[in-house]
């Protein structure tokens, strides 16, 4: 398994794609793909057929996977940001390159 620098729950921004500049919160990260699902990007139709959850069936849109290269961290201040490591005590912190603050 890879180590990602980035985690479920952290709010990032699309740097680079069609979604380029939209933001939102990681949903599911995908570490043996290399990939993460970000809230509210990368919206994709799906055709399902009627199910217990979909008892209609139809279209249905959801969160596709993109991948983590083209994602970037955001600070408290809303700045993209690089995720940088420092040890305090026995804790291993992320702090942001930028701001030098904990993440």
């Amino acid at each position: 398994m890879k180590k990602l620098k980035i985690k479920t729950g952290d709010t990032v921004r699309v740097i680079a794609g069609d979604h380029k500049g939209s933001e939102g919160k990681i949903l599911k990260l995908l570490s043996s793909k290399d990939k993460a699902i970000v809230e509210g990007v990368n919206v994709v139709k799906r055709h399902t057929k009627p199910n217990a959850q979909n008892p209609q069936g139809g279209i249905v849109e959801k969160e596709a996977a993109i991948h983590v290269s083209n994602l970037s961290l955001l600070t408290t201040d809303g700045e993209t940001t690089r995720v940088g490591y420092q040890i305090n005590g026995e804790n291993k912190e992320r702090i942001s390159r930028k701001t030098k603050e904990v993440i």
